[in-house]
């Protein structure tokens, strides 16, 4: 049995980078609905009109939206790779 070792050593090395880049964008994605969270309570509550009245926001229903997209985004890429990770086990 001749096993190669500097094939074995990359693919560990590639599976511990995309797994840390995975859970790292996971839970970046947590932070960010965690964020966007805190800023729409802070805002005034979850009602779904804040920041369009005639007097304006102070800016947080803004930064709960980008942080929201923010997150949104991060759980999009974890979904594509699991997407790709099926694609290339199944086919």
């Amino acid at each position: 049995m001749n096993i190669d070792w500097a094939a074995l050593g990359s693919v560990f090395g590639v599976s511990l980078l995309v797994t840390v880049g995975l859970v790292g964008a996971f839970a970046l994605g947590i932070a960010g609905l965690s964020r966007a969270s805190a800023a729409t309570a802070e805002d005034g509550g979850a009602g779904g009109d804040a920041g369009t009245g005639a007097g304006g926001g102070t800016g947080t229903s803004g930064q709960a939206l980008l942080a929201r997209l923010g997150a949104y985004a991060c759980f999009g890429v974890c979904l594509a790779a699991v997407a790709f990770g099926i694609y290339v086990i199944v086919a």
